[in-house]
C-alpha cells in the first residue's frame, strides 16, 4: 500500500489543518479543493467505492488472467486496439470508479457482501445487495474514522488532487 498521507482518507479537520500548515494561506484553488473533500466525504458509501462492479451493483467476478492482461503495456490507458476481451474492458473500467485501494471479497452471499482490507483484515465491511449501502457507515466522512484507507487515483481526481 502506498505510504504517501495523501493517499489516505483523513478527516476534514485534519486535512484542513494539515493543508494550512504547508500552505500557510488561502487561495480560490485552496478553497475550492477544501470544498471538493468536503463534497467527497458527504458522499454515501456504496460497494462500487471499494471492489468493481456493474452499472446495476452486482459484484463483478475477476476475468481469468486479468492481472497479467492489465500489465501488458497495450492495455494500461485503457485505448487499445480492439484486441482486448470485453470483460476484461468492463472489469478494467468498473475498477477505475473504485475510490478505496487494497478490498477484497470475503463473502458473497444472497442478501450481503463483506469486504475487508487486504492490508489490515480488522478492517471488514458489510454491504447490503437490495441498496448496496454499508451497514457500518453511512458515507465517507464516517468511514475517515479508520487509519489506513487508501485513495485511488479516481478518488484524488474526483477530490481534485
Amino acid at each position: 500500500m502506498p505510504t504517501d498521507a495523501s493517499h489516505k482518507l483523513i478527516p476534514m479537520t485534519t486535512f484542513v489543518i494539515e493543508y494550512y500548515l504547508n500552505e500557510g494561506y488561502a487561495d480560490l484553488q485552496t478553497l475550492s479543493l477544501m470544498n471538493n473533500y468536503a463534497n467527497f466525504l458527504k458522499m454515501p458509501l456504496t460497494l462500487g467505492m471499494f471492489i468493481p462492479v456493474d452499472t446495476d451493483g452486482n459484484v463483478l467476478k475477476e476475468p481469468k488472467n486479468y492481472r497479467v492482461w492489465k500489465t501488458l503495456k497495450h492495455n494500461k490507458g485503457g485505448k487499445n486496439d480492439g484486441l482486448a476481451f470485453d470483460e476484461n474492458k468492463i472489469y478494467q473500467m468498473a475498477e477505475r470508479n473504485c475510490f478505496f485501494e487494497g478490498f477484497d471479497i470475503e463473502y458473497n452471499g444472497y442478501s450481503v457482501v463483506r469486504i475487508v482490507a487486504s492490508y489490515n483484515n480488522s478492517i471488514e465491511l458489510s454491504f447490503n445487495k437490495n441498496d448496496l449501502k454499508c451497514s457500518t457507515f453511512n458515507d465517507i466522512e464516517s468511514f475517515s474514522v479508520l487509519d489506513e484507507i487508501y485513495l485511488t487515483g479516481s478518488a484524488l481526481k474526483t477530490i481534485g488532487i
